[in-house]
């Protein structure tokens, strides 16, 4: 069953309203988990304080209601979305699910996000974080915006390249959701690939792929002029280990930055 603001277009969807009093527990009851991905995107628009804003109360909001609709309906497990922006810039220091919020504006909003699901946990439901990192498949922001940009032989890396990039393919992240529905794991959980990469090997990667030469070097000060305090996105990242998929024994299928590009790029 899928929920949805728009009217239902079909026997397996239910129109629901987040923002409203009403209960979603009818609409619950029996479901043997809920995956909640509710948001809008962190990228789609400059970072006014009314859009920050959105990008939070989007989150928390649906969140709440969700988990105290499976507080109520006896929901065993709550898949509840959150992101690699849970621990801001870690410097080339790698970090796991132990390792605390950043005490910035994505970090803060990944802690309120999670800390939404209290309702579920609180009923017992077995309640797992997925903290995703960029999710690279055709449709992806990432790849429809740096692709047609790489081809025109404009690619290049932001400010230094040092900075990591948290990457998982599609693929892979449908997979590991799976793989989580039916082990007992609870908690944060890593949505990342195997091998963390760096932006400047994201762009070597993606030149190769596209036989272009990507030497452009993109400086931090013109990202922030053209899409303002979201550049912070760009301009430094997080290195993260994948720990608790590793040691629950997923086995990825793309477990380098270049094949997850390589399955995206081709399968557009």
């Amino acid at each position: 069953m899928q929920l949805v603001r728009r009217p239902s277009a079909s026997d397996t969807q239910v129109t629901w309203d987040p923002y409203d009093r009403e209960p979603v527990t009818e609409a619950l009851t029996g479901a043997d988990a809920v995956i909640n991905l509710a948001g809008v995107g962190v990228a789609d628009k400059r970072w006014t304080p009314e859009y920050k804003e959105l990008i939070h109360s989007s989150r928390v909001i649906p969140t709440t209601k969700l988990a105290e609709g499976v507080a109520e309906a006896g929901v065993p497990i709550m898949l509840n979305a959150s992101a690699a922006g849970w621990y801001g810039d870690t410097d080339g220091r790698l970090v796991d699910e132990s390792s605390p919020a950043a005490d910035d504006f994505l970090g803060r909003n990944c802690r309120d996000w999670e800390n939404a699901t209290i309702a579920a946990k609180q009923a017992g439901a077995r309640v797992v974080f997925l903290r995703s990192g960029h999710v690279l498949a055709a449709d992806s922001i990432i790849v429809k915006r740096m692709v047609p940009i790489f081809k025109f032989g404009l690619g290049g890396r932001f400010g230094n390249g040092r900075q990591y990039f948290p990457w998982i393919s599609l693929l892979d992240w449908i997979h590991a959701v799976g793989h989580l529905l039916t082990e007992q794991i609870e908690g944060p959980v890593n949505m990342v690939g195997p091998h963390p990469a760096t932006n400047a090997e994201l762009v070597r990667e993606l030149g190769t792929l596209l036989h272009r030469p990507a030497y452009w070097v993109i400086p931090a000060a013109a990202l922030r002029l053209v899409v303002g305090e979201a550049a912070v996105e760009l301009t430094r990242g997080a290195r993260i280990d994948a720990s608790v998929l590793r040691e629950s024994g997923y086995r990825f299928t793309h477990s380098t930055i270049g094949d997850a590009l390589a399955w995206a790029v081709n399968s557009r």
